[in-house]
């Protein structure tokens, strides 16, 4: 049951939570009629207008937990979602006057404007949101600060401008600009902005015959609680019906090796490149930056590199990416051609901590038997993480070359170094671009925010051993599949 006191996070998961509950026990078809009556009881509102229309958020929410769009039932092309029912408080005017306006003899913001939006009234300036174009000129110019500037939190947040504002004040999203970074569903106050889930399809192949593997991503260590190693993630997968976990730092140290080769390759042409690990920096380049697309490394990320040692190690596997990015929900499905080539499906930490929850399983203090990955792939997940993974495999390869990388930390630096690039003006050798500001570990399918887990996450990556990269290629060497994009 939700109250006037819960929070977007809590009421997502509450969702989330209950859908993974129906699908475990096959209970699934009635729950849009259901569900929202049993969490919001009785008549009185808790945090909207009304209970109906808190209801239709429930439902909506739970279409999307099924991944199927709210307006249409289909199945979600975009992993960013808004709730329509959920997207309506905004203010639709952008820059409004303020009652500090001095109504100056200057008229400062009246030249300023160049569409004829700004008259003067008897008391203040008054800006016609019919002719205003946004362009923030008359915000720059009032020497009083008497104009305020309330852009939609979503549309600030969107470092592409693939949000885009309706005439009835709702909002969509333009998937052909969108990068899948998440930053609208940081951003948004009132939980409008969501991402589609396919946990449904992941517990369905629990409950089948098939071999389930989880890809856990390192940025896991320290995010589930103290002392819940990923030792204690795999204890809990397995509970789930998984049949094992492989920590995914395995697969970033194929991903250094390999990137190493082809830095060092390219340091030698004079060719710079930038790296493929985030999969919104890559939406980015391929969208916005399209004549950079040769520029992107050909290695895979962790995530497919260590969906195919599992597939080779195992031939019918099944690969369950858990991690906490939403952009590598449509890295799994991008390739139709070779889907064997990803992870097959992936979930964030939210979902699995719902399906957790679901199963009545709780995570258990747990020391790790068995270190799997590197120190540096451990570290992949934080920004600047796989520039120094990748120098470190250079070294080990022997390679003396001494490649500049500029290290983008969210997705405005990546915007800004790729036009650099664009430009021909980029003067370091390669970009190392992550979306989230801080790395993958300030994903949008966190349980906790960084600052919350990073004591914890330290103390555990403390403890990790000295092993190279090279002793991981090593332990697997037996096992054969490319690391290159087709």
């Amino acid at each position: 049951m939700l109250n006037e006191n819960d929070t977007i996070e809590d009421v997502k998961n509450e969702v989330l939570y209950h859908v993974a509950k129906a699908a475990f026990e096959g209970n699934l078809e009635q729950i849009e009629a259901t569900l929202p009556y049993e969490i919001l009881p009785g008549n009185k509102p808790s945090y909207r207008c009304c209970v109906y229309k808190e209801r239709e958020i429930i439902r909506e929410r739970i279409m999307l937990a099924k991944n199927r769009n709210p307006n249409t039932g289909e199945p979600c092309h975009n992993t960013v979602q808004i709730i329509p029912a959920a997207c309506e408080n905004c203010p639709i005017t952008r820059f409004t006057v303020t009652d500090n306006c001095q109504k100056c003899m200057g008229k400062k913001c009246m030249q300023a404007c160049r569409f004829g939006a700004i008259t003067m009234t008897r008391d203040k300036a008054y800006i016609d949101p019919s002719k205003c174009k946004e362009c923030g000129q008359c915000y720059e110019a009032c020497p009083y600060n008497a104009i305020v500037d309330i852009m939609r939190p979503c549309r600030r947040a969107c470092p592409v401008d693939a949000i885009q504002v309706g005439e009835d004040g709702k909002v969509t999203i333009n998937d052909e600009k969108c990068i899948r970074c998440g930053a609208c569903i940081h951003a948004c106050p009132f939980g409008a902005v969501t991402d589609s889930s396919r946990m449904i399809e992941v517990i369905e192949a629990l409950k089948s015959d098939k071999p389930v593997y989880a890809l856990v991503a390192p940025a896991a260590e320290g995010q589930f609680g103290r002392d819940i190693t990923m030792e204690s993630i795999r204890n809990g997968v397995k509970g789930l019906g998984f049949k094992d976990m492989v920590d995914v730092a395995i697969g970033a140290d194929f991903v250094s090796d390999s990137e190493a080769k082809e830095w060092a390759e390219a340091y030698q042409q004079g060719k710079k490149m930038t790296t493929s690990c985030c999969p919104a920096f890559v939406h980015m380049i391929r969208r916005h930056f399209p004549e950079l697309i040769d520029n992107i490394s050909t290695t895979v990320s962790p995530m497919a590199a260590t969906a195919r040692l599992v597939k080779a190690m195992h031939k019918d596997a099944v690969c369950i990416f858990i991690g906490p990015c939403i952009a590598k929900k449509s890295e799994a499905g991008q390739d139709q051609e070779h889907p064997g080539d990803n992870a097959d499906l992936v979930l964030t930490f939210e979902e699995l901590n719902a399906m957790l929850r679901a199963k009545n399983i709780t995570l258990e203090p747990c020391t790790m038997e068995e270190q799997n990955g590197s120190i540096h792939a451990k570290r992949y997940s934080n920004s600047g993480g796989v520039t120094k993974a990748v120098k470190q495999a250079l070294m080990e390869q022997g390679t003396s070359a001494g490649v500049n990388v500029r290290q983008c930390n969210g997705a405005e630096e990546c915007r800004k170094a790729l036009f650099l690039m664009k430009a021909g003006k980029l003067p370091e050798d390669f970009i190392e671009g992550m979306s989230c500001e801080g790395g993958c570990v300030a994903g949008p399918g966190n349980i906790l925010e960084e600052r919350e887990y990073k004591r914890e996450r330290d103390k555990q990556l403390a403890n990790a051993d000295d092993r190279t990269i090279q002793d991981t290629i090593e332990q697997f060497k037996e096992y054969e599949f490319s690391m290159h994009r087709k």
